[in-house]
């Protein structure tokens, strides 16, 4: 069984409030789901909305006309006489998606008229539209509604359209009120009723349920179903694509053209063009929905496979990333290193884990870009013997006044406490040192150069590493920092430099 895909991306979409997307925009995403993607077919406008709409139709139409795409385009129009089919016979295109009443409701107080007088002005359309060769599919709007409190009219709408020159009869749950069980109710009973006829489902998805309900139409074995790019749509949204072929694929087992791949490009260039963020949950595209957080499930992974579904990332141009942070343990930290064809000992291990644990109550994820800068930091500096320990410290900084800094530390078992001003934090934590130092009777090391780093990337949440050069009796030697804050990062290579001087 072969399911037809047609997205709506480009005109139920473009309803989503505040999306707006330019003709170059436009055919863009009609290029990539069309070519790339491979729906089926594709509704890019409504009818009489504006001269720009009508550009963005007419320059489409141009380009699918050339690359053989011309008949997979269509475009809403409504039952007005003559007007529509003209803007888009005009526009170039040859597929009107004629929106016709599918409930008693809405022609009797929309239309204020009989529903024998709305059949009588579809077929006169339908004839115009013959005329000008102009093929037809009809929506019928509210036909969800229509099942559940007028299904004989809605009946009496198919007896009289059935031998018309219609190709598709489209059916909306408009407002998106139905559920899983009257969904394939209600689509089963238009098929029973008219085997000859190719029907469509176009969920809206009011109450979560519009990939569920395209399940139910499926089953019911309507011959179409109707998508938008990352669930756009007015109001919650329509069915996404992404989660509508998976389950089409997987849990029902019926073929499409779609190809997997090429789903996560389409939804960020769309992500992109609407300003509307793809949720980090969400299913096949979301940011997070192939990372595993827990170390039990990483563990799970490198043993046969435990923690798998048939939704491997590597169909939709995804890979599976493993989170570092306080959850992950040693499985996810292994996994991250062996990406980077890195071996520890279980020594080394535990202090990265450690050190991996108390930066992920820092900062919402340790990224696998963090990762060497962590490595240099914990194994390049032996933490077994501390002498001086830095117990506490205060930074403070006021417009028109000098940064100060409290410093509270123990040497060799003994605490001391300084304060001072300085140019810079950074400057006043190490103005505080000196004075204790001072005190001491000690020397201190003169700071010769300091740079600062951050992974790939350029996050604004990226750790910092600052890396700082000193000189000691003749000796030059450098110290690192890592951590989520720049001057904490040099305080903590400054830390490491007492120490080692100390083991000097």
């Amino acid at each position: 069984m072969t399911i037809e895909i047609m997205d709506t991306t480009l005109r139920d979409g473009e309803q989503t409030s505040g999306v707006s997307f330019s003709v170059q925009e436009k055919l863009s995403i009609a290029r990539l789901l069309l070519e790339d993607v491979g729906v089926d077919r594709l509704e890019i406008a409504s009818a009489r909305v504006s001269d720009g709409e009508f550009e963005a139709v007419r320059r489409i139409v141009e380009w699918a006309e050339r690359n053989g795409h011309l008949y997979k385009l269509e475009v809403l129009g409504f039952v007005d006489g003559e007007v529509s089919l003209n803007w888009i016979r005009k526009a170039g295109c040859k597929v009107i998606n004629l929106l016709c009443k599918g409930s008693y409701r809405h022609v009797k107080y929309q239309l204020k008229k009989t529903p024998e007088q709305h059949i009588a002005d579809i077929k006169a359309l339908l004839q115009k539209a013959d005329s000008m060769g102009i093929d037809a599919n009809i929506y019928l709007e509210d036909w969800s509604n229509g099942m559940k409190d007028s299904k004989e009219y809605v009946f009496t709408m198919v007896d009289a359209l059935q031998d018309e020159k219609i190709r598709r009869f489209m059916l909306p749950d408009t407002l998106g009120v139905l559920n899983p069980d009257q969904t394939y109710t209600f689509c089963r009973e238009m098929r029973e009723r008219y085997p000859q006829l190719h029907f469509d489902f176009h969920p809206h998805n009011d109450y979560d349920l519009a990939v569920a309900n395209v399940f139910s139409a499926v089953k019911a074995k309507v011959n179409g179903v109707h998508t938008t790019v990352n669930g756009l749509g007015e109001r919650a949204g329509n069915a996404p694509l992404s989660s509508v072929v998976a389950i089409l694929h997987d849990q029902l087992k019926v073929k499409t053209s779609i190809r997997e791949k090429e789903i996560n490009h389409v939804s960020r260039m769309v992500e992109t063009y609407s300003g509307m963020r793809i949720p980090s949950n969400m299913p096949v595209v979301g940011e997070n929905v192939f990372t595993q957080c827990a170390g039990v499930h990483a563990d799970g992974d490198s043993k046969n496979n435990l923690y798998y579904n048939d939704l491997l990332p590597e169909r939709f141009g995804r890979v599976r990333e493993y989170a570092l942070g306080k959850t992950s343990g040693k499985a996810n930290i292994r996994k991250n290193l062996e990406n980077l064809g890195i071996e520890l000992d279980d020594d080394s291990m535990k202090k990265v884990t450690e050190r991996i644990i108390q930066l992920g109550d820092k900062k919402e994820m340790v990224t696998p870009e963090d990762l060497p800068y962590i490595l240099s930091d914990v194994l390049g500096y032996d933490q077994s013997e501390q002498r001086i320990k830095l117990l506490n410290y205060s930074l403070s900084i006021a417009q028109g006044l000098h940064p100060a800094a409290t410093v509270k530390v123990e040497i060799d078992g003994q605490q001391y406490q300084e304060t001072a001003s300085g140019d810079g934090q950074y400057d006043a934590f190490v103005r505080a040192m000196r004075k204790i130092y001072k005190e001491l009777g000690r020397p201190f090391p003169i700071l010769t150069n300091y740079s600062v780093s951050i992974p790939p990337g350029g996050r604004t949440d990226a750790f910092v590493q600052t890396i700082i050069s000193w000189r000691y009796k003749e000796v030059d030697f450098k110290t690192r920092g890592l951590e989520a804050d720049q001057t904490e990062a040099a305080i903590v290579a400054t830390l490491k430099m007492l120490n080692k001087i100390e083991r000097m």
